[in-house]
């Protein structure tokens, strides 16, 4: 009786809770703000405890289950063709938007220097840390995503090598203990509201405790939250409605999704309900989306490529640097990159764009002010990304189909 009543008005008790916990969280109710921080670390601990066997078995379990090398490549190359053309896109409508707006302008100009028109920024190390030495580092080091996936890939190659014997029992077997990840994700669901409350009771806690002079950044703010919205509101939707599906009724299914990556921050916190929402409410097929959502919660950074592009020339620019008109366009491409390598965890496009800088020599201080904004930045940019990946499985199975 309680389940099913809760199970009824879920949707109310979700919204009831986000509204008490802004309202504890902006009157610094204390208590209430404690219990809050403890919910939403239990609640990012479950999903973090199921998140990274989950991407290993949904993609270990979609490739074993292939027929042949040639459908994993079908898969594989319409995931990364969308991939790329929408983390291109969201860059270009960052720069377009900063050369429209010319944030800097409103930041003296402290020093002059020129520019390097190439990033110098430790590829080796990431490359490096996406093959551990041992699998106790791997499935134990917190964030490596790109290594996860990397493994995954690998025991996936060699199982569809195997004799159909071998791989038929490998694929059950992983195909079971993915679907029990994915059962246990149905029961974080029914925790949501609950997380949710922890969410926005900090969040609003942050914002009322935490005071900061961005007069000067406002522009800035306008620039990448402008960048967001465009890509999330008309080109993602766009290239829905081009593939035939409704992007309304699309957004509806996986709405509970993007409310979670909106609040914690992190597309591979998001992952379970990503996958729960796309198969079970939106109709996407297992197949498509168990190998798509891990993959592009790594690689497909829409909103973390704008960042990093209107970031980095602010600043830069902000200290006295030239860009040429090559040297901006290049930077798309760079950041394009840049975000593909970025795991989807929290922070991860601040310390990237800081990397950037460092190595151009750049002084970060103009980073701290921006860090203050970062916080909602995170969770717009986050937002995009899981929205992103979304539409990127929709269509994909699409075009399957």
């Amino acid at each position: 009786m309680s389940q099913s009543f809760y199970g009824r008005h879920y949707s109310k008790i979700l919204i009831l809770l986000a509204l008490c916990g802004g309202f504890c969280g902006y009157y610094a109710i204390m208590p209430f703000v404690q219990v809050a921080l403890y919910l939403s670390k239990l609640f990012v601990n479950i999903l973090e405890l199921i998140s990274v066997p989950l991407i290993f078995l949904s993609i270990a379990a979609t490739i074993s289950g292939m027929s042949s090398f040639d459908e994993m490549k079908l898969l594989g190359k319409k995931v990364l063709k969308y991939t790329l053309l929408t983390t291109i896109i969201s860059a270009a409508i960052g720069l377009a938007l900063y050369l429209l707006i010319n944030p800097a302008s409103v930041v003296g100009i402290i020093a002059h220097k020129e520019a390097a028109s190439s990033a110098t920024g430790s590829y080796l190390n990431f490359i490096s840390n996406m093959i551990p030495s041992n699998i106790v580092q791997l499935f134990g080091q917190n964030g490596n995503v790109t290594a996860i996936v990397f493994f995954a890939m690998l025991v996936s190659f060699a199982t569809l090598s195997l004799p159909d014997e071998q791989k038929t029992f490998l694929h059950t077997m992983f195909s079971s203990l993915f679907a029990v990840m994915l059962q246990i994700a149905h029961f974080v669901i029914l925790l949501l509201p609950f997380g949710v409350f922890g969410f926005v009771t900090q969040l609003f806690y942050n914002m009322h405790t935490q005071q900061h002079e961005v007069t000067n950044l406002v522009w800035y703010s306008v620039c990448v939250l402008l960048a967001n919205v465009i890509q999330g509101l008309f080109v993602l939707p766009g290239l829905l409605w081009l593939k035939g599906i409704s992007p309304i009724k699309y957004f509806k299914h996986v709405s509970q999704a993007l409310t979670l990556a909106f609040l914690s921050k992190s597309s591979n916190t998001a992952l379970p309900i990503s996958l729960s929402c796309a198969t079970k409410k939106a109709g996407v097929s297992k197949r498509v989306a168990s190998f798509t959502l891990p993959l592009c919660s790594t690689i497909n950074m829409n909103g973390c490529a704008a960042f990093m592009l209107i970031t980095v020339l602010f600043v830069a620019m902000s200290h006295g640097m030239h860009f040429s008109m090559f040297d901006m366009i290049a930077w798309i491409f760079i950041v394009t990159v840049a975000a593909i390598g970025n795991a989807g965890v929290p922070m991860g496009c601040y310390f990237l764009a800081s990397a950037f800088l460092a190595s151009m020599d750049v002084p970060l201080y103009l980073l701290g002010a921006i860090l203050p904004l970062y916080t909602f930045f995170d969770m717009v940019e986050t937002a995009l990304n899981v929205w992103s990946d979304l539409v990127v499985a929709a269509v994909v199975d699409k075009e399957l189909k």
